[in-house]
């Protein structure tokens, strides 16, 4: 036996053949590349040499001369290839030959002969073995291209000298010849050093039968049975399966004959593999054919070993050594078949990316293990590197049982334990197609995977540790929201209920609340029906009431900030301290898009868990008419089914409001919401102006009177009054209600209002008084200035009299200390009043807008200039005609204040020539009549001066086919629509968060604004019963990238994150990405070497050619994304890109 061997190769082939010659008693030495020297290889061998030159890896490992030096100097007796690289070059047995050094493999012209695709055809035919047609080996492009039709297509383009896939392209028609015949030829000299190829006719839906085969040199030959390799991508073997399933026994005999006879014919040594094509379709069913013979070990040996127990690379080893296969104990008689086995190769091929290999360092490594799992690797650790230079390939696992459903079992059970973070994986399109029942049947064939795209969705890894452990890094690093606020757990503060889950040390807010609160308003409304429960409420003696904490609160003092998490922690106390509230406001107006843009949460989850947590509570929300929780007018298609889906998923009360209180934009949501059968239309007229005022010439009671009468006839269920500026003063309550009363004595009246000047106490009392049904309050710590009145206020002010609210004063008082401590953490989305103001009297300024407003004025700089700009904005919605001001309608004339306080106008001067001055796009598309007829007409000659050459016609956005379709879809699909149509930008925003850092919804929420703490263990909740614990231990100082290292521990195991810290410049000039939105931008697919094939000014169509990307032993073409004409070349040297950098760009 030898005493030491080389391994020609890397990875986990290296290791494999180190362990082989480990258990024979020889010593191992390893070759390696400066760029391959962390790899685990070069560790494992006894001994390691560096070979070729930095910057050229791959031509290292086929440096024949290279390799024999090596072997010279380290006093080897032998050399083993393994498989790739220099496997099938005879030019390295050769070599070895000559240096006396015995080469494990087959002779130099027995490796040629079978290694020589076109050579091995020959043999074959001579050995009367079936064949497929084909065409003389060249490098003739030319050639080539014009024996083609001679064969007909489909053909197959084949590297002479190679395997694994690589150099090999199906060809459908003559056209798409040319361009892959060119890729293959390139991939083919980059792999294996020879561009010469040949041409073979394709067969229709194959399955790719291999068969083992062991010789001696004394002219012994077995076979070791047959593997199924059929499952491929890009010819490229994927799962492979040993014993071949359901294969008909005549044909499987006839696969082992002639298997033996070819590798006889050949005068075959050592280990090989004779491949075959057996057709499944059309007239030659049944049929098979001799496609090549693999002169090597192959990847998938590792199957043939676990179903006979026989360890191939040993034989090899001892083959070479001059054993017989008597000798090794192997006969064809006594080989047999144990149970079955499959082979799955992990890599880093991402299959949301076209398969495109990813590159980047191994964060984090977790492998499987158990009975009947084989894992053979060499390159995965944390923290090793993916570099682009080598084959993707990470681990391989192998599988075996009794049968092969047991083998797939198991392969799955694994493929669930791997954890590889860093880089993607290609772990869940294997899952998926372990998974899929014609794969679990054995019915499979070479174009299985093209026939079965949605292997490649189907399944995604979530990664959601990393994701959040990222999000965490990024906002410790960059602090958005300034430093950490301290203070105890909120949560502490809730009052004790039934069931409640204080006891629980690691309790989550989205875990199931678990005991059932009292019955409330909303069993009445599933009992009655809408129009019963209007008629309930109006029979209702006590005064019904609304807490608007959960929405316009918190809108209106902290910028719709808080999460769903922190909502949803209140949710079950509420249920279970307050059942008697009317309803909670907890949803629409504002908190939607804010949730899609700010806070990465899904809306519609929002509503899902807090009608879980509320099962006893109506749950209302604010709804602008047609337009639903948007702003742009769309057809009642999307109106009916934003009702429908809000009232399924747990919407019991929808409040319908119009900016400008134009009925008719609210009739097709009454429409809608009365059409669910389930759900309560509460229809709004906006407040403004003082009807007590004898002056006022159009908000007068009559107005308010008349549009009421409207509501009604519209098939309202309740009547309400938004009051959004808190400007309805008590005796205007008193009036307003009592009039309503005695002109609509059947329908209920809710009552909504702002305590912004600090007295509406006093209105709501007043309209108790005159008979209002319902009214909204908040939460004492989260009420007043711009939110609403105190909600226990309002419940001692009317304790023991005719109109009780029914609620317990302590109860409600008791939520009180959990909102201020929440309030606390939210303290840098405080934008709102220090205190009551009463100039609201003057300007009437909505309460969430005089939020807005001061950030917006911060955010331009104008914080010092508030006054002015109230008082701007007093002047703006004078020249706008008075206008009912509530979003959008206020956002219109408060866009117009900032512009002119920023430009420094006067507001008269402004008014008088509109048209010399830049005018806000809201103005001008309320002045061209987008949100409606404001209710004192338009203002004149203003508005014709302001919209001189900026006239347009007002329009409802259409939605295509595939969106209506998409309307009336599952609840998921209907979803996405919405979002997307309603809130396109959010939404994206919303996607972008999601995809980079998962659900950041469920991290706690000072971690979520302030990032960790070093040394503290952060809690992250990922479902029930699923906790990480994050440990941060230092930040590192930033590179000249302006990167920091955020070192953690994620349970207990190291992580580094990267982090681009935004308050540093980077030193280094970063490569130009390209737009994704723009058709022109043509990018890098992946990190690699790219060539680019186009010059500036040369005319291209879609799909074309324009460079070539090298990259982990494979060549791809990058194409044109659009035709057009050649612009920007970004260079023209061979450049080493990473993913997503800008090589092109392309005029349309």
């Amino acid at each position: 036996m030898f005493s030491k061997i080389l391994v020609a190769n890397r990875g986990e082939i290296a290791i494999r053949a180190y362990r082989s010659a480990y258990e024979l008693g020889a010593k191992t030495v390893g070759v390696f590349p400066f760029e391959d020297r962390h790899s685990i290889h070069r560790q494992q061998a006894d001994e390691a040499y560096p070979i070729g030159e930095e910057g050229h890896p791959v031509r290292a490992y086929l440096d024949v001369d290279e390799i024999i030096r090596v072997a010279q100097e380290a006093g080897v007796d032998a050399i083993y290839p393994g498989y790739g690289f220099l496997s099938e070059n005879p030019r390295l047995p050769e070599a070895a030959k000559e240096a006396g050094i015995t080469f494990i493999g087959p002779p130099a012209d027995v490796l040629d002969l079978a290694g020589n695709k076109v050579e091995a055809l020959r043999a074959a035919r001579r050995a009367g073995i079936p064949v497929l047609d084909s065409t003389e080996p060249s490098a003739d492009k030319e050639k080539l291209l014009a024996e083609a039709d001679e064969i007909g297509f489909p053909i197959f383009v084949k590297a002479v000298a190679g395997g694994g896939g690589r150099g090999m392209r199906r060809v459908d028609s003559r056209e798409e010849l040319p361009d892959k015949l060119s890729a293959a030829m390139r991939e083919a000299e980059t792999a294996f050093g020879d561009p010469t190829v040949f041409l073979e006719q394709a067969v229709l839906r194959p399955r790719h039968i291999e068969v083992q085969i062991l010789a001696d040199a004394e002219g012994n030959v077995v076979h070791l049975f047959e593997r199924d390799c059929s499952l491929q991508r890009r010819h490229q073997k994927v799962v492979e399966i040993a014993p071949a399933p359901h294969l008909d026994e005549n044909i499987r005999q006839a696969l082992y004959r002639d298997a033996v006879k070819f590798a006889k014919e050949l005068g075959y040594v050592n280990a090989g593999t004779v491949e075959f094509l057996v057709d499944t379709a059309g007239e030659r069913a049944g049929e098979h054919v001799f496609i090549e013979m693999n002169p090597r070990i192959q990847v998938e040996h590792t199957v043939t070993e676990e179903i006979t127990d026989i360890d191939l690379v040993q034989a090899q080893m001892r083959i070479a050594a001059g054993e017989t296969l008597p000798e090794l104990g192997i006969s064809q008689e006594t080989l047999r078949v144990r149970g079955a086995a499959l082979q799955c190769r992990i890599t880093t091929e991402d299959p949301a990316n076209g398969f495109r290999p990813d590159v980047g360092k191994i964060s984090a490594y977790r492998s499987a293990g158990g009975a009947g799992v084989r894992l053979d690797g060499g390159t995965v650790y944390a923290g090793a590197e993916i570099s682009p230079h080598f084959d993707s390939m990470l681990c391989k696992v192998t599988c075996r049982g009794k049968d092969f459903t047991t083998a797939v079992q198991r392969a799955q059970r694994a493929l669930a334990e791997f954890r590889i973070r860093g880089v993607a994986t290609n772990i869940p399109f294997i899952l998926a197609v372990l998974e899929d029942p014609v794969f679990q049947a054995g019915d499979v064939s070479t174009p299985f995977i093209d026939e079965h795209p949605e292997l490649l969705t189907k399944k995604h890894s979530s990664d959601r540790g990393t994701k959040a452990l990222t999000y965490l890094a990024n906002v410790t690093v960059n602090q958005p929201n300034g430093p950490r606020i301290e203070g105890i757990d909120p949560r502490t503060k809730l009052p004790r209920f039934p069931g409640d889950k204080v006891e629980e040390p690691f309790r989550s807010p989205f875990d199931d609340p678990g005991q059932v609160p009292p019955e409330g308003w909303r069993q009445e409304l599933q009992q009655l029906g809408p129009e019963g429960f209007a008629k309930a409420l109006r029979d209702y003696k006590p005064l019904a009431v609304t807490d608007t904490t959960f929405r316009d609160a918190h809108q209106s003092l902290l910028a719709t900030r808080i999460r769903t998490r922190d909502l949803l922690a209140a949710a079950p106390a509420v249920a279970h301290v307050t059942p008697e509230l009317f309803s909670v406001e907890a949803w629409g107006g504002a908190t939607y898009d804010v949730a899609l843009r700010f806070l990465g949460e899904d809306p519609w989850e929002r509503l899902r868990l807090l009608r879980a947590a509320m099962p006893n509570i109506p749950i209302q929300m604010l709804l602008r008419g047609r337009n639903t929780v948007g702003y742009t007018p769309y057809p009642t298609e999307v109106t009916d089914a934003f009702v429908q889906e809000a009232a399924e998923t747990g919407v019991d009360i929808f409040r319908i409001f119009d900016a400008l209180n134009d009925v008719s934009q609210m009739e097709p949501a009454i429409r809608a919401v009365r059409e669910t059968g389930t759900a309560v239309a509460e229809v709004a007229m906006c407040y403004t102006g003082n009807l007590l005022d004898p002056e006022e010439k159009v908000y007068t009671l009559d107005y308010y009177l008349g549009l009421a009468q409207e509501i009604v006839d519209a098939g309202a269920h309740i009547l309400a009054i938004k009051d959004m500026a808190g400007l309805l003063r008590p005796e205007a309550a008193r009036r307003l209600v009592s009039a309503l009363r005695e002109k609509f004595a059947d329908v209920p009246v809710h009552l909504h209002t702002h305590d912004t000047a600090g007295g509406q106490l006093a209105t709501l009392l007043a309209a108790s008084e005159a008979g209002v049904d319902a009214v909204d309050v908040a939460v004492a710590s989260m009420a007043g200035t711009t939110s609403q009145p105190s909600e226990s206020a309002l419940v001692a002010a009317l304790a023991h009299t005719d109109r009780d609210t029914g609620l317990d004063l302590d109860a409600v008082s008791s939520l009180e200390p959990y909102w201020e401590s929440l309030r606390a953490i939210y303290a840098p989305f405080e934008k709102g009043l220090s205190s009551p103001t009463g100039r609201v009297y003057q300007h009437e300024i909505p309460g969430g807008q005089l939020t807005n407003l001061r950030q917006q004025a911060i955010a331009l700089g104008l914080e010092e200039h508030f006054e002015e700009i109230e008082n701007t904005y007093t002047a703006a919605n004078r020249m706008l005609g008075n206008i009912v001001k509530v979003t959008p309608s206020s956002k219109v004339v408060g866009d117009l204040a900032l512009q002119l306080v920023g430009m420094k106008v006067d507001p008269e001067e402004f008014e008088a020539n509109p048209q010399k001055f830049d005018i806000p796009e809201s103005v001008i598309s309320f002045l061209n009549g987008e949100l409606g007829t404001p209710p004192a007409g338009w203002p004149e000659p203003f508005r014709t001066k302001a919209l001189e050459g900026r006239r347009s016609t007002p329009s409802i956005t259409e939605i295509s086919d595939d969106d209506k379709k998409n309307l009336q879809g599952d609840s998921q699909t209907r979803r996405d629509t919405l979002n997307r149509l309603l809130f396109p930008g959010p939404t994206k925003d919303f996607q972008a968060t999601v995809d980079e850092f998962g659900d950041v919804s469920v991290l706690h929420t000072r971690d979520y604004l302030y990032g960790m703490m070093e040394g503290r263990e952060h809690v992250i909740s990922l479902g029930k019963g699923v906790r990480l614990l994050a440990t941060m231990q230092a930040i590192s100082e930033p590179n000249d990238k302006g990167y920091r290292t955020v070192m953690c521990t994620l349970n207990g195991q190291q992580r580094s994150i990267d982090v681009r810290d935004e308050s540093v410049e980077s030193s280094v000039q970063a490569a130009e990405k390209a737009d994704p939105s723009t058709p022109g931008h043509v990018a890098a697919p992946f990190a690699g070497a790219v060539t680019i094939t186009v010059s500036e000014g040369d005319q291209v169509k879609e799909g074309d050619q324009v460079a070539t990307i090298e990259a982990m032993k494979m060549e791809a073409s990058i194409t044109a994304t659009t035709s057009g004409t050649v612009g920007r070349v970004l260079f023209n040297d061979v450049r080493q890109v990473a993913g997503g950098d800008l090589v092109i760009t392309i005029d349309s």
